[in-house]
């Protein structure tokens, strides 16, 4: 009955009707969330980053880290592996432009020394996903007993949740967002039994938005992750009776 309708009303209308159908053909499981899985949109590397500073005590690289973020510059902390701790910041897709913005600061007395990192020098720029999960877990170690520091200028202040899996994945030379929300949109959605080394997992605490809390999965249902203030960043299970209660999920960026 609806084809002799289409005829009647001539030609015209049949090429429209079949135009909407072929686009359509397309189209198809479009507006139903089981029906298309979404894209994931890989994470940028990482560029060319201005390195400074070099504390023994994880209080004093938050204090440079701090008067930087006064210069407006979104500068992180971590621990090298000599074991000091060293201060990064910028993200420059030029080295020349990187040098001459250290160069400023340096004349400015903002910094002193510094090295330019080079994209080479990143994890992910090898290419290869085994090393590169091998890399992100040994670099989440590496803060296992730094004080949880909520972004600020004293020993009580500094680093955060969110702000630990950032650095570690740009440590790495992926530039992962900021916020546990936006990284958790960032990524791709894995089964917890489908769960990798590196990948990270989402917690909702205290009834705050969406996801509210990330830590980065080392294997054998283990994470690393700033619990809270007061503690030292170190590893929980995903089996522990209040993570299992609040887990929210797992993404993947690689």
């Amino acid at each position: 009955m609806k084809k002799r309708r289409l005829a009647a009303q001539g030609p015209a209308v049949l090429l429209l009707a079949a135009l909407l159908l072929a686009a359509c053909g397309g189209c198809a499981g479009k507006g139903r969330p089981d029906a298309v899985k979404p894209t994931r949109r890989a994470l940028a590397m990482m560029g060319y980053t201005i390195q400074a500073g070099a504390f023994a005590q994880a209080e004093n690289a938050v204090r440079f880290t701090q008067k930087l973020k006064t210069q407006g510059l979104d500068a992180t902390y971590f621990k090298a592996k000599d074991g000091l701790f060293k201060v990064r910041f910028g993200n420059y897709s030029v080295k020349e432009q990187a040098r001459q913005r250290a160069l400023a600061l340096r004349k400015a007395g903002v910094i002193e020394e510094f090295y330019i990192v080079v994209p080479e020098e990143y994890a992910a720029a090898r290419r290869d996903a085994a090393y590169l999960r091998r890399s992100l877990v040994q670099t989440a170690r590496d803060f296992i007993g730094v004080p949880y520091l909520w972004g600020g200028s004293s020993s009580e202040t500094g680093f955060d949740c969110s702000g630990l899996t950032m650095t570690v994945y740009q440590l790495n030379g992926l530039d992962l967002p900021r916020h546990s929300a936006a990284q958790y949109d960032a990524g791709e959605s894995i089964d917890r039994g489908d769960l990798k080394e590196g990948d990270l997992v989402f917690f909702r605490v205290k009834g705050r938005g969406k996801v509210s809390h990330v830590g980065i999965y080392i294997g054998d249902g283990k994470f690393i992750h700033a619990p809270s203030r007061g503690k030292k960043i170190g590893v929980d299970s995903l089996a522990d009776g209040y993570y299992a209660r609040h887990y929210v999920g797992a993404k993947n960026y690689l």
